[in-house]
């Protein structure tokens, strides 16, 4: 531990830039206008993890954005951990909500303000920079492979075919993802689930224009109203999804599994201070922490329809449109959901109306074990570093590729995240603590030194 510790003391202002530089690339995946600031991202993660110390370091193309793919094999008799993460991010609107700009880190109050400060760049760097720590310090414990996409936040559509073509290339006996969050760092956990994910969109379209609302209005039904009486009309009074078939394969938690899942620290009246709500809201009969974790859900992530710019334009719109995300628990699948959901919305529109429903991109849920040797290896790494034993916890987020390395791999894998749900992940004046950059640099050789030795048996 006291190497581990010399080596980021020396070297911590050098980490905290190489980070700052990573956050300047406006790696935004879902607007094509950001393609050549994606490509650079990717040529910088390739420069880096050669300078670690990665052979066969590779920016292999796809249909889409590249893979950066880099390993070292130091012995094929130990254990190998494949590395995941993502190296694009969401895009920064709406902007005027942003305190500082968003791809120039700002650092206030030691936390790191930047799109991608956690999600993800600030949490795959670590596992390069604690790559580059074991090299440099003789002290790399397992064969490491890096796999870094840049179309995480836009559906990874071409992982799949890349992870399938080269099944022999990413053998390994684990993988390990940071993209998760913590309770906190007085209270480390490890998560141990993630959600599902169906995402679509769905336009209303209603007269062939948008019509003068005076001399229309009251006579021609505007697809604005009637798209947000259908959305309001996917929750009951319990706000319970009304969703045919929606909850059929959905368990519940036994008795145990409910008291194991909220004795981890929570607190409700901190938790609607952090977000200025008067109350909580959700599922009738669940905690909050069943809410984000066990149980499925349906959210309006966007709507839009008329007229929204300056002023004023008195206009009966000619359609209306919403993105709408439901997370996913066990057992149930992306595709059967979006192809009920679509059933169930188009089944709902009124006559005086047309509805088009589109599926985008979907991930199946997972349960990670807890009694691997990967799991108890983790375990022990953050015994090590934070002085206490982390609490097994569900996340409430979908990261589609757990499944897939499951399916085309056969290998679990164990998501080691060192961020908090409070960093604004997706949201305005995203960030990072810089103590927990370091706390995961300090932590992951910590993993490969126990996964190298339990796997001795």
């Amino acid at each position: 531990m006291q190497q581990i510790k010399k080596y980021i003391e020396e070297n911590k202002q050098r980490f905290l830039e190489e980070l700052f530089e990573l956050l300047r690339f406006p790696s935004v995946s879902a607007d094509p206008k950001y393609k050549d600031d994606v490509l650079k991202t990717a040529d910088f993660v390739a420069a880096k993890l050669k300078e670690a110390g990665a052979d066969q370091v590779e920016i292999c193309e796809t249909a889409g954005y590249p893979i950066v793919y880099g390993e070292k094999i130091i012995d094929p008799s130990l254990p190998t951990v494949l590395i995941y993460g993502h190296y694009d991010v969401q895009p920064a609107d709406p902007l005027e909500l942003w305190k500082t700009p968003p791809f120039e880190p700002t650092v206030r109050d030691g936390k790191i303000y930047a799109r991608g400060a956690c999600d993800d760049k600030g949490q795959f760097y670590m596992h390069v920079k604690a790559f580059e720590l074991m090299m440099k310090t003789n002290t790399l414990a397992c064969n490491v492979k890096f796999m870094i996409e840049g179309e995480e936040e836009v559906g990874s559509a071409n992982l799949g075919i890349f992870v399938n073509a080269n099944i022999e290339r990413l053998k390994a006996d684990v993988v390990l993802i940071s993209d998760t969050s913590m309770i906190s760092m007085e209270n480390p956990s490890i998560e141990t689930g993630l959600r599902g994910l169906a995402y679509m969109e769905v336009e209303v379209v209603g007269p062939n224009r948008d019509l003068h609302s005076g001399v229309y209005g009251g006579a021609v039904a505007n697809p604005a109203t009637i798209l947000c009486k259908m959305i309001a009309s996917l929750h009951d009074e319990n706000n319970h999804i009304t969703i045919p078939a929606f909850y059929d394969k959905v368990i519940e938690l036994t008795a145990d599994e409910k008291r194991a899942l909220n004795s981890a620290p929570f607190d409700l009246e901190e938790y609607k201070t952090d977000l200025d709500i008067a109350a909580e809201w959700g599922e009738k009969g669940y905690s909050t922490l069943e809410r984000t974790g066990t149980r499925p859900t349906l959210e309006v992530n966007g709507m839009w329809s008329g007229y929204i710019g300056e002023g004023a334009k008195t206009v009966l719109p000619s359609k209306a449109n919403a993105k709408i995300s439901m997370r996913l628990v066990p057992n149930q699948s992306s595709d059967e959901i979006a192809e009920i959901f679509t059933r169930h919305f188009k089944s709902i529109a009124p006559a005086n109306v047309k509805v088009k429903v589109t599926a985008h991109h979907g991930g199946e849920p997972v349960v990670t074990p807890t009694d691997s040797t990967a799991y108890r290896a983790a375990e022990k790494a953050i015994l090590d570093s934070f002085g206490k034993a982390p609490i097994p916890t569900r996340g409430g987020g979908s990261i589609p590729i757990v499944a897939l390395f499951e399916s085309a791999l056969g290998i679990k894998s164990v998501l080691f995240g060192f961020g908090l749900d409070s960093d604004s992940l997706h949201s305005p004046n995203e960030k990072y603590d810089i103590y927990n950059y370091y706390k995961g640099i300090e932590t992951l050789p910590l993993f490969h030194k126990y996964f190298a030795e339990l796997s001795k048996g």
